[in-house]
């Protein structure tokens, strides 16, 4: 199960692993968290397009579609409302009704209802700090840790389903410094301009994720960037996603990576699968899930660093 905050996330965040377990025969399902009804229109190829901007909700339902269908993935909306993203000194009110605002308990058990219908043995999501600060990513991970937790307690939200015990819980780490680093001195060696150099100046000297996990799936890189594109109000097709080539990408960073931050199995990192240490037997992986009694072999998760919106 991949939790995401909006649609165009799951292509851009892991989308490559998603399609390779696919491919592999698991069975993978996609949580968005909200619409987007407040994202703007980011290909400049279709601002001002006005059928667009009259309909924009419809719209990115479409192409969540496509991207779903490109990805091979299953998917379901939470059905809460996009927060936007403030911006301003002092920030503005984000408004009533949105995701961020929601009370934790109640997306938390929406949450969990998903993961008890659909009974993952993985999840992976965003970091405390939301991988970049938008209100709606941090709000993903509190609701993500929240039901992770909660999901296998037979007492927690007792009308949500039966207990199931996901036993790996993963924040996405695909944008980190190193792999941009490496893009971008490739794109240099070639000959070409960089797109990543207000990135890299932008993320100097902050810390770095723990990353633990390496996942091989430069053989859907295609897939993924057939997701992409599918989210055509969002993703420019010139842009810095597709500066570096896949074939080029697959030399370069065939992989895409995460951070373990709580698990009920032993496993060693470095690794590179996220079942490692889930049994092999899908029998034994589903009872472990069941089992009332599982205790953390991990919890490696630190405390929010995030302003607070409101």
């Amino acid at each position: 199960m991949a939790v995401h905050a909006h649609p165009d996330d799951e292509a851009s965040k892991g989308g490559a692993t998603t399609a390779r377990y696919v491919h592999e025969g698991a069975e993978v399902l996609v949580v968005t968290c909200t619409g987007g009804e407040r994202g703007d229109v980011l290909n400049p190829r279709l601002k001002g397009d006005v059928h667009i901007l009259r309909d924009l909700v419809q719209v990115r339902r479409e192409e969540m579609a496509r991207a779903q269908a490109a990805l091979g993935v299953q998917h379901t909306w939470l059905g809460f409302v996009d927060s936007g993203l403030p911006e301003g000194d002092p920030l503005p009110a984000l408004p009533a009704g949105c995701f961020y605002l929601e009370p934790l308990e109640g997306a938390t058990e929406a949450l969990v209802r998903e993961i008890r219908r659909f009974r993952p043995h993985v999840m992976t999501t965003y970091d405390e700090n939301g991988g970049y600060p938008h209100p709606d990513h941090v709000m993903t991970n509190r609701v993500s840790v929240a039901a992770f937790e909660a999901a296998g307690d037979p007492e927690a939200f007792p009308h949500a389903g039966e207990p199931w015990q996901p036993l790996k819980l993963y924040y996405i780490g695909g944008f980190s410094r190193e792999r941009i680093h490496t893009f971008h001195e490739a794109l240099i060696a070639r000959g070409q301009e960089s797109p990543f150099v207000e990135w890299i100046q932008r993320t100097e000297g902050r810390p770095q994720r723990a990353l633990t996990t390496w996942v091989p799936c430069s053989d859907f890189f295609d897939q993924r960037d057939e997701a992409l594109r599918a989210h055509a109000t969002q993703i420019d097709p010139d842009g810095f996603f597709f500066a570096v080539p896949n074939d080029v990408q697959a030399d370069l960073w065939p992989t895409e990576e995460y951070e373990l931050v709580m698990s009920h199995v032993p496993t060693t990192v470095p690794e590179d699968d996220l079942f490692a240490g889930v049994p092999t037997s899908l029998p034994e992986a589903d009872a472990l899930a069941t089992r009332g009694d599982l205790e953390l072999v991990l919890d490696e998760r630190t405390e929010p660093t995030v302003r607070e919106w409101s």
